[in-house]
C-alpha cells in the first residue's frame, strides 16, 4: 500500500500548489476508512515542503516518488521513497524518513546507511 505515487516532477507542483496533504488523507481515508490525525495530515503539510524544495533545490526533477509506503506483513510505513538512476546510469533508491518533534517542528533527517 502506498498513499502517493508519482513523478518528481509532480511532487514538487502538488507541495508548491498545497495539494500534497490533501492527496494524501483522502489516500488514507480510502484506504483506511477513517480519517488521519490533524497531527499527521500538518506534519505532512510541513515535512514534505521541505523535501520538495530539497529535490528542487538538488535538481532531482525525473525521479519516482513513492510517499507513505506501507512495508508488508507490518504496519510500518516508509515516509518517502525516490528512485531513479545515478549519473552512472545505475538505478538507485533512496528512503527518507522524517522525523517531527512533539511541537510539530522539523527534527532532523536520520541516516540510515
Amino acid at each position: 500500500m502506498k498513499l502517493y505515487a508519482g513523478t518528481s516532477t509532480q511532487f514538487i507542483q502538488d507541495t508548491v500548489l498545497n495539494q500534497i496533504a490533501e492527496k494524501l488523507k483522502s489516500e488514507f481515508f480510502n484506504y483506511f476508512r477513517y480519517n488521519p490525525s490533524q497531527y499527521e495530515i500538518n506534519s505532512w503539510r510541513n515535512s514534505l515542503r521541505a523535501v520538495s524544495q530539497v529535490f528542487q533545490y538538488a535538481n532531482l526533477l525525473d525521479h519516482g516518488i513513492i510517499l507513505e509506503y506501507q512495508l508488508p506483513l507490518t504496519s510500518k510505513r516508509l515516509d518517502c521513497l525516490i528512485c531513479g538512476k545515478d549519473s552512472s546510469k545505475q538505478k538507485q533508491a533512496v528512503i527518507i524518513e522524517l522525523k517531527c518533534k512533539s511541537s510539530g517542528k522539523m527534527g532532523q533527517l536520520e541516516d540510515i546507511t
